[in-house]
């Protein structure tokens, strides 16, 4: 599958990027093409932009995005992405705040993470953590990737 990665923050660089760079790292070991990554200000418009740029770009079936999944003020990627949704995947944010949940116990509540699909094109929404990072893509995304993508593109 074609991946785009959107890395939202207001601090990362290239070089502190972790968690993006774990996104990237565990889609291409699972055989996965990374077609971009980017990282991007908690901006809610510049994240609606990049995403829907994604939206229209033909080798790219997937876009993660990491970052901005919280309570604060500046965050905002879910709203951002949400309004962009055609479907929501529920289960995918109930799934990943119970595998929290087992690992961090209440304050998985806070995560705001969630999937569904935009114009054919699956879209997921993880936190900026990277050990929530890799939660997500080694327990829920990789194993089904190909099957969110071929339920999507139907």
């Amino acid at each position: 599958m074609g991946c785009f990665v959107l890395t939202v923050s207001d601090t990362r660089t290239p070089d502190t990027d972790t968690s993006g760079r774990a996104i990237r790292e565990l889609l291409e070991a699972a055989g996965h093409h990374v077609t971009g990554h980017l990282i991007v200000r908690d901006e809610p418009d510049d994240v609606a932009d990049h995403v829907r740029a994604r939206l229209d770009d033909a080798a790219t079936q997937v876009v993660i995005t990491t970052g901005g999944t919280g309570l604060t003020s500046r965050d905002g990627t879910y709203e951002a992405v949400s309004a962009l949704l055609d479907k929501r995947l529920d289960g995918f944010g109930e799934l990943f705040r119970m595998l929290s949940y087992q690992e961090i116990g209440a304050a998985a509540m806070l995560s705001r993470a969630l999937a569904g699909s935009a114009r054919g094109t699956a879209v997921f929404v993880l936190p900026g953590s990277e050990h929530a990072v890799r939660l997500a893509m080694t327990r829920l995304i990789v194993p089904e990737l190909g099957h969110v993508v071929q339920q999507v593109s139907r």
